[in-house]
């Protein structure tokens, strides 16, 4: 089949096939590549109506025929790569409808830092950005249901998500939003295509509802599988497909139109720093620290000092030359203070504020009570002023990793796990071993506040002998994981290199009516496919980057 040929007769928006085109979409921000048939932008949702209609037309004679979805290709899991159709929505559906204090409505393609300009000049922001939000898209926050350093106050893009539009796999757009028994009633009662997703959705999770609600990862956020103990709660009588495609990557529909809610900037923040020598009182310190109740809680560790420090010349582009001076004028103390012993971890706790006063009594208060753990390094600022180099260590260390370490390459594999915080002090050394063991040079940064860490390999995967450390050592690290009760993704959900591990996270029972939500919103499997229950460490492993 001649895909663009034919395609084109349905398809306003452009179709591309040329081979510099397909290799760049080959690739999002993960380990794997996937080249595409062919890359269509979309000018509107009658496109991406046209292109599924297309594929199931023709699903039964060309069965390699799929969607992937994709916005701006930040996916560290492998999500936003497709071998048939890659759909990108950025080019064109890109549009801000309306923004209020309390509420926006747009369209998926918007880049997040576009869209949090237009917000703040109401007050407000979306706070569950990620760490890439200089780069990511609304609609990519949506698909991964993605979290970051405010998850902590706020909660994950779950927590926000209003209302949708979704083209689902008859071709048809559909909205769907939160719903009382009776409208949900009323939605069971239709006799179309619509009616019997509501119907079969409602009784398999009523028919296994305690079963499902415990088997809810018991941690503060998770993005894997499909969160079905979200969608009907029997306590408020509340049904809310909302919660099921937020994190779905895409793989049950394709979102077409978003509403969220925001909150109120806060006035003003301050961080308090601390150098820890080493971890072995990490289960006091955090739950020390979180009974002050910070807005943020982060962390990074002494490779992620180093690196910041070698490559500091990098922020000048980041910042501008004055301010990066400004920057390295501020560092001086801090490396004197290095000579006191390299931290394990630098912690970094942000309170906000409707005052400085405020932000400050909260800093100072919560060093008092830390004092006794014997930091070699603490710094109040109230303003954060001098803690800003910490934080640009913090955001930026993933970025410094992919663009300046010319010999290897960043390998996100084991890059997003959680576990319970308390477990921390007995984790992370563990953890430590695994990374010696396979002779791994890597970052470690987090969410300390939920025990949320992002560890990224630096490897040579084009070298067999380190491809091949990939699958024990991501063995190991899941297998520990979840042993503390955690769970394999924090944000950065499942995709190719975490949705072969759902089979480990859940009972057969529970993956099974994963499975047939899948099939039931997806009978053909159009959507994305290899991203979620069906995907295979086979199928991921075969297809991991050849070069970078």
């Amino acid at each position: 089949m001649d895909l663009k040929t034919e395609l084109s007769k349905t398809f306003k928006g452009e179709l591309d096939v040329s081979d510099e085109t397909r290799e760049f979409y080959s690739h999002d921000a993960s380990l794997f590549e996937l080249k595409p048939q062919v890359v269509a932008f979309p000018q509107d949702t009658d496109d991406i109506k046209a292109a599924v209609t297309f594929v199931n037309q023709h699903k039964a004679e060309h069965p390699e025929l799929n969607i992937t979805p994709r916005s701006r290709g930040t996916d560290m899991s492998g999500g936003a790569i497709g071998e048939s159709i890659v759909l990108d929505i950025s080019k064109h559906m890109n549009r801000l409808w309306s923004v209020t204090p309390t509420e926006a409505h747009v369209q998926p393609g918007m880049l997040y830092r576009e869209f949090d300009l237009e917000t703040l000049k109401h007050g407000s922001i979306l706070p569950s950005y990620p760490a890439s939000r200089d780069l990511a898209s609304v609609g990519g926050m949506v698909s991964n249901n993605s979290g970051g350093e405010k998850s902590l106050e706020f909660g994950k893009t779950d927590n926000f998500v209003t209302e949708l539009n979704v083209v689902l796999s008859d071709g048809n757009e559909y909205v769907i939003k939160p719903l009382n028994r009776d409208e949900l009633n009323a939605k069971m009662s239709q006799d179309d295509f619509e009616g019997n997703l509501y119907r079969r959705t409602y009784e398999l999770l009523e028919a296994n509802y305690d079963e499902i609600l415990a088997a809810a990862p018991n941690v503060s956020k998770d993005s894997t599988g499909y969160h079905l103990w979200n969608v009907w709660k029997r306590d408020t009588g509340i049904f809310d497909l909302t919660k099921l495609f937020v994190g779905a990557q895409g793989t049950l529909g394709i979102v077409t139109d978003v509403k969220v809610n925001l909150v109120p900037k806060p006035a003003h923040s301050g961080t308090l720093v601390c150098y820890m020598r080493n971890i072995d009182q990490l289960g006091e310190v955090i739950p020390t620290v979180l009974s002050h109740k910070p807005a943020t809680f982060e962390s990074f560790d002494d490779n992620t000092l180093w690196l910041s420090f070698k490559f500091f010349f990098a922020f000048i582009n980041k910042l501008g030359f004055w301010p990066w001076v400004k920057l390295a004028l501020q560092l001086i103390p801090d490396g004197l203070v290095l000579i006191k012993g390299v931290p394990q971890l630098i912690l970094l706790i942000e309170f906000t504020g409707e005052s400085v006063d405020e932000v400050k009594h909260k800093i100072h208060q919560t060093r008092l009570d830390l004092e006794k753990y014997n930091f070699t390094y603490m710094e109040e600022d109230e303003t954060e002023a001098k803690s800003r180099k910490f934080w640009l260590m913090r955001r930026e260390s993933f970025n410094l990793l992919r663009s300046k370490v010319k010999d290897k390459h960043t390998a996100p594999f084991i890059d997003d796990f959680i576990v319970p915080p308390a477990r921390l002090t007995e984790f992370l050394p563990e953890l430590r071993k695994i990374i010696k063991k396979y002779n791994l040079l890597a970052t470690i940064a987090g969410h300390m506040g939920d025990g949320n860490f992002h560890v990224i390999p630096l490897m040579k995967i084009e070298d067999p002998k380190e491809r091949a450390k990939l699958e024990p050592a991501m063995k190991e690290v899941n297998n520990l994981v979840i042993s503390h009760g955690g769970s394999v993704s924090g944000e950065h959900n499942d995709g190719m290199i975490r949705g072969p591990w759902l089979k480990e996270m859940y009972s057969p029972s529970v993956l099974g009516y994963m499975t047939e939500m899948k099939h039931l919103y997806d009978p053909q499997n159009i959507f994305n496919p290899k991203k979620k229950t069906d995907a295979d460490w086979d199928y991921s492993f075969a297809h991991i980057r050849e070069k970078f």
